[in-house]
């Protein structure tokens, strides 16, 4: 039986999910859609779809089976509530809440109803980041110490609402979730410690730059890094960047569609105490420009993923056909290191974790 979405919130990812499902979800349709501003449902391009001006009535609707809650993030928690009361399952965009203490309320309403309950992070399909993870997962540049992950934009604002606080605006509630989400669906250790940097280059109001450094019980150090004002004139720089470093070689990723290679050396330069070794370039041997026969790069790794594929593993798990990928107490994790990240930020302290 095909699942029956409805749409709550029809602004741009409104209009994505409704394309999506309407045109490439096997087992899915779109039956009902909201939004306040009735002029942006003129474009829906599901046949015979309704249309809402108030989330009530489309709640009220028999023929939806799940709620995509696509509102400004501050309205997050009161309409999963309200869709949780009306019986239906939910899938909220992220972040799904401003606090870990809103998120628990969220919860305990859609356990209290008994409703499906998950969270769009559909980035986990990225194909840069599923390359980088089948790196990581295969080992492909041995035992990994680094791992840097990076976004740049040059137009420095944001849009609409989220260059408003109070609408719980700013790059860290935008792409921060993401970007936090991926490195933990990724590094399989405990988090240890955690050190940030927000701030407001260019924005008022809302943070436009962070730099989060992480580290692992099993060694790595992961940094993350966006800016919406960050300036250089690289081909695709303006996009993602992934760096990832092991003790049998390095890998670089640059795109969403990624330019990069794994790179390893024919051999290491030998240390000799008492000894200098001296090179046009200095007695120096681990800088420079090497020799030409030193380095040598690999293809990176294939992937075939994109964010269709949240849909899909949702229809499946809706079905009870496999699990939920991106589960409740996963994005709590999430949450909760948010919140550190401002602690972190507005404090200039590290943060341990027990």
């Amino acid at each position: 039986m095909s699942i029956r979405f409805g749409i709550i919130g029809f602004g741009f990812m409104g209009h994505v999910h409704e394309e999506m499902i309407t045109t490439q979800v096997e087992g899915a349709e779109v039956t009902a859609i909201c939004d306040i501003i009735e002029e942006r449902m003129n474009d829906a391009i599901t046949e015979n779809v309704k249309k809402f001006t108030n989330a009530d009535e489309l709640l009220a609707q028999d023929d939806v089976d799940v709620v995509l809650i696509v509102v400004p993030n501050h309205l997050h928690k009161k309409m999963v509530i309200k869709a949780a009361q009306a019986g239906k399952n939910i899938i909220c965009e992220k972040p799904v809440a401003m606090s870990v203490k809103e998120l628990d309320e969220m919860i305990a309403e859609t356990d209290r109803y008994g409703v499906k309950f998950t969270v769009h992070q559909q980035r986990r399909f990225d194909q840069d980041f599923r390359m980088a993870k089948a790196i990581y997962d295969n080992k492909a540049v041995g035992d990994v110490y680094t791992i840097k992950s990076s976004l740049y934009g040059f137009n420095g604002n944001m849009h609409d609402w989220h260059v408003y606080k109070k609408y719980g605006g700013g790059m860290l509630y935008d792409w921060g979730v993401h970007l936090i989400d991926q490195i933990l669906f990724m590094i399989d250790s405990k988090l240890v410690s955690l050190y940030a940097d927000v701030r407001n280059v260019i924005n008022d109001e809302v943070d436009d730059y962070f730099k989060v450094i992480m580290k692992f019980e099993n060694g790595i150090t992961s940094e993350i890094e966006l800016g919406t004002y960050y300036l250089a004139d690289k081909q695709k720089w303006f996009e993602r960047h992934w760096f990832i470093g092991g003790n049998t070689g390095s890998a670089y990723l640059d795109g969403f569609e990624p330019d990069g290679k794994i790179v390893r050396t024919t051999r290491l330069l030998k240390s000799v105490p008492g000894k200098i070794a001296m090179t046009k370039s200095g007695p120096t041997r681990s800088f420079g420009p090497p020799p030409a026969d030193v380095l040598y790069t690999e293809e990176l790794p294939k992937v075939n993923t994109k964010h269709i594929d949240f849909f899909t593993n949702y229809v499946n798990a809706y079905h009870g056909n496999e699990e939920f990928l991106v589960k409740i107490s996963e994005v709590k994790k999430v949450l909760s290191l948010m919140e550190a990240i401002w602690t972190s930020a507005e404090t200039g302290n590290l943060i341990r974790f027990e």
